[in-house]
């Protein structure tokens, strides 16, 4: 599709937005009309992006003005479709940049976008466009990234789309991620951190799908892992900000990207110290945390989801086993919160209050795999009969977790001799939530006492006036068949998980 290249007088703001709407809401019978229409609207929009929707809240107006108008009302799969079509299809970056801002928004409350672009193949136009385009426009390589996410987070890559990530491409973000980490405006490149965490999820669902008949499909090396094992000290930027981001998350998706990621980590011999020993002290104190709040009320902003509060707090003992074994704080010999760790192991099975949803049999069994680590362990800890029944009953048919690590990972690792232990909620594919962008904040780190302290964000007041104006302004989603979004307090310190309504 080409924007139409007619001249169009415009003189100022307030006739920027009438000739927009103008456009959009011209009576429009055929496929034909649609065009041009659409022609209209991307000529308008690019011809003066640089004068009336340079910032991000602006360029966001003009989508809005699309997804609330008639024309998109009246015929929502064709003009998507079109839109898509640019895309895939174009290569002028004004063009590309309203079209990847369309899609973008349109997805965050229709997820049959999401399920489009890939029936079309978009994901390896994606790689290509955030590689080639990375030093053209950098609102546009942020909307490209932030659409991957959202794309690869609500839909299953095949294997052929993630063939088409390769080494360089990760190597280039967790590159950024060091750049970028002093930036006083996005000091931890939030999207990029995000498509990190997604495609690893991408890779552990691919490695424990069936193989496709009537042949096995090869494997897929899981690039995130197989360049940190290789590069991990020249990235270590990356894991800090792992730590970081568990620390303040409150939502389970985001938690369970995080530790699976980690678990990888912490069960592969190549990356056993990829963290600074400070930085593992910090993720104890944090996962320490987490397991003692964990309350069906708490996890998703207050959605009792007694599956998802049990998935999480397995994950989390999970990746603390091989994280207190496998890790420098087994061999450093400093005890590192040995009390703390032993108390709140104990409470996670001996509890005398309602704090805490029933013990199942996994808890019952990570708990007792936990306390039999070395530097751990008490004498009398194994004389709990029942439990150690139990963990017995359940060991037998459980693989040991480097060779859950081999599968996942797709590349052979040595052999590590750490205990056993079951993944079938790490591996499993995260629960479907509604996709998210990061809103604009402040993140800053100090070191206290030889520790981490967290600074918690800092509202962007600016932001939150100019979506306040959107709300002012009549502004809304665009419709969709299940009805509008739930929205959120946009002035509470926000996930980088969501996008600027609080949602997730």
């Amino acid at each position: 599709m080409d924007a139409d290249d007619s001249p169009t007088i415009i003189g100022n703001g307030k006739q920027f937005w009438e000739e927009l709407d103008k456009v959009l809401e011209a009576p429009c019978e055929t496929h034909e009309d649609i065009d041009d229409a659409l022609r209209s609207y991307i000529a308008l929009t690019t011809q003066f992006k640089k004068d009336y929707a340079e910032t991000e809240y602006d360029f966001a107006r003009c989508c809005y003005r699309l997804l609330n108008s008639q024309l998109f009302s009246t015929h929502q799969d064709y003009v998507r479709r079109q839109i898509l079509y640019c895309l895939l299809q174009e290569d002028d970056i004004d063009i590309l940049h309203i079209s990847v801002a369309v899609l973008l928004h349109d997805g965050r409350t229709n997820e049959s976008v999401f399920e489009m672009l890939q029936v079309e193949g978009a994901f390896p136009r994606l790689v290509d466009l955030i590689r080639d385009k990375r030093d053209d426009d950098y609102g546009l390589h942020k909307l490209l990234l932030d659409l991957m996410y959202e794309m690869s987070r609500m839909q299953n890559l095949t294997r052929q789309d993630l063939v088409t990530v390769d080494d360089a491409f990760v190597l280039y973000f967790f590159q950024l991620t060091e750049q970028l980490s002093d930036d006083a405006d996005d000091p931890y490149h939030y999207p990029i951190i995000r498509v990190l965490l997604v495609l690893n999820e991408q890779y552990m669902c691919l490695a424990n799908a069936p193989p496709s008949p009537p042949l096995p499909s090869p494997s897929t090396t899981n690039r995130i892992l197989k360049l940190l094992s290789a590069h991990g000290p020249s990235y270590r930027t990356f894991g800090e900000n792992l730590i970081l981001l568990l620390n303040r998350e409150a939502t389970l998706s985001a938690q369970l990207l995080i530790l699976k990621l980690l678990y990888l980590l912490f069960t592969t011999p190549s990356t056993y110290e990829y963290f600074y020993t400070n930085d593992l002290h910090v993720l104890v104190d944090v996962i320490i945390r987490n397991l003692l709040d964990l309350d069906p009320g708490n996890i998703d902003g207050g959605t009792t989801d007694i599956d998802g509060q049990r998935a999480l707090r397995h994950t989390y003992l999970r990746v603390l086993c091989p994280l207190l074994k496998n890790t420098q704080l087994a061999r450093e010999g400093s005890g590192y919160k040995r009390a703390e760790l032993r108390k709140m192991l104990h409470l996670l099975v001996n509890r005398s209050s309602a704090h805490f949803a029933p013990v199942d049999e996994t808890v019952l069994r990570l708990v007792v795999r936990c306390k039999q680590i070395e530097w751990l362990r008490e004498e009398g800890d194994e004389q709990d009969e029942e439990i150690v029944r139990k963990l017995a009953e359940v060991e037998v048919r459980e693989p040991k977790d480097t060779d859950v690590a081999k599968k996942l990972l797709g590349m052979s690792i040595e052999e590590a001799g750490v205990s056993t232990l079951s993944v079938v909620d790490v591996s499993a594919k995260v629960a479907r939530e509604k996709p998210s962008v990061p809103a604009p904040r402040r993140m800053r780190r100090k070191k206290t006492n030889g520790a981490v302290e967290v600074t918690p964000p800092q509202t962007d007041t600016d932001g939150a006036g100019k979506v306040e104006g959107l709300k002012a302004e009549g502004l809304k989603p665009p419709p969709t068949a299940g009805g509008g979004s739930n929205g959120h307090d946009i002035q509470r310190a926000r996930s980088p998980f969501e996008d600027e309504n609080g949602e997730t």
